[in-house]
């Protein structure tokens, strides 16, 4: 079983992710797509079990149309 990773930053970044998404009513594949990632990635970052890049992090904002900030708990 994956660890979840010890960070609150990486849960408050997999918190808001999932919540843009959703609200933007996107599938993780469709997210993926969006952000050029594979679908698992998506997965894995939701449930806190990636450490983003900070590269993975500014393509997934863009892809919800979202600052980096808004998903790393920063308004």
């Amino acid at each position: 079983m994956a660890k979840v990773v010890d960070s609150k930053l990486v849960g408050v970044f997999a918190t808001r992710m999932r919540e843009e998404r959703k609200r933007l009513g996107f599938s993780q594949e469709e997210l993926a797509h969006r952000a050029e990632l594979d679908r698992t990635y998506i997965s894995g970052c939701e449930r806190a079990l990636r450490n983003p890049s900070l590269i993975s992090v500014e393509k997934i904002a863009d892809a919800l149309e979202v600052p980096a900030s808004t998903l790393l708990g920063y308004l």
